[in-house]
């Protein structure tokens, strides 16, 4: 094969070297690269998950080691057990509201300081925000734990000091205020997130496109819902997705803080797993619920990503 050189000078290059060093090359190349990914991806994902699907059908345990083939009998006893119904319940109240006041809070946050002028003051409430995320999980289980005590409690103490409360509030021994007490700690946990994102997108809107609406003599309401909305809607459905994913299977926050009581009243489905699996060792049952989990998760990320792809069609 020839090819014009510099100068136009023709060069010959051999079709062997071509090929070695060419196509067989770059596909060479692209398994080097890519091999270790997918060696990641296998052992830390694959494996797990085709393991607890192979469990879930034996009745595996962490006392033997050896095992029988029981079919679905454990998923019918999991969807035949109460503490399973009432798990999952509290998981579903724990991530719509959690992520409800997540966005809520979030998105007022990044609209408010959107509108800050001073920059100095800007970049100072960005780093306050982001102070939650900047703890591990078990300093802040720690610390609201230990405001929220019962017994010498800060917050419970200063309520009853202030006379707002006749007698020390049992934020998280109470079986009507500890699911509520979560939702509000992974609220001040998770908005900072989405205040940080929605503002990223707020960024990405042409200004010009304000102007017009004010020419056109739209409110604020208006602008809001016509230039606003479209632009980081897309944004904000993906933000809907991980955080709905991520807040439905957390697991350190409610175990540290209450172990998912007091008495099962804040045992959402990763607990519920755990004392299956580890307390209960009865790891083919666990593996049965990882995998009903699994399959709602699954449902439900096909729905939003379903709602989030029509938006992308109706944006081009």
């Amino acid at each position: 094969m020839r090819r014009k050189g510099k100068g136009g000078l023709a060069l010959k290059i051999p079709k062997r070297a071509l090929r070695s060093g060419g196509i067989q090359g770059s596909r060479a190349t692209r398994w080097i690269f890519v091999g270790p990914a997918m060696l990641v991806v296998i052992c830390l994902l694959i494996y797990p998950l085709l393991s607890t699907l192979m469990y879930s059908f034996t009745n595996k345990t962490m006392i033997r080691n050896d095992f029988d083939v029981v079919g679905l009998q454990n998923y019918i006893d999991i969807l035949t057990d109460g503490d399973f119904y009432s798990a999952f319940g509290h998981t579903l109240l724990w991530t719509l509201f959690s992520v409800l006041g997540q966005l809520i809070v979030g998105f007022i946050g990044a609209l408010a300081l959107n509108r800050v002028q001073n920059k100095v003051a800007k970049n100072l409430f960005r780093i306050f925000a982001i102070i939650p995320w900047a703890f591990p999980a078990i300093a802040t289980a720690m610390t609201w734990k230990w405001l929220l005590n019962g017994i010498h409690g800060f917050v419970p103490t200063l309520l009853r000091d202030l006379g707002i409360t006749p007698e020390l509030i049992q934020f998280l021994s109470d079986k009507n205020l500890v699911l509520p007490t979560l939702i509000f700690i992974n609220i001040w946990f998770g908005a900072p997130l989405i205040m940080v994102n929605v503002y990223a997108a707020l960024q990405t809107i042409p200004q010009d496109q304000y102007e017009a609406a004010q020419i056109d003599g739209a409110s604020s309401w208006q602008s809001f819902r016509y230039v606003t909305a479209p632009h980081i809607r897309t944004v904000v459905g993906l933000l809907v997705v991980l955080r709905t994913v991520w807040v439905f299977n957390n697991f350190d926050i409610i175990y540290m803080i209450t172990g998912g009581g007091p008495a099962g009243a804040s045992t959402t489905m990763p607990i519920f797993i755990y004392d299956t699996g580890w307390t209960g060792r009865l790891v083919g049952k666990a593996s049965a619920a990882s995998i009903l989990l699994l399959l709602f998760l699954v449902i439900l990320c096909v729905l939003y990503f379903t709602v989030i792809n029509r938006w992308e069609k109706e944006d081009k």
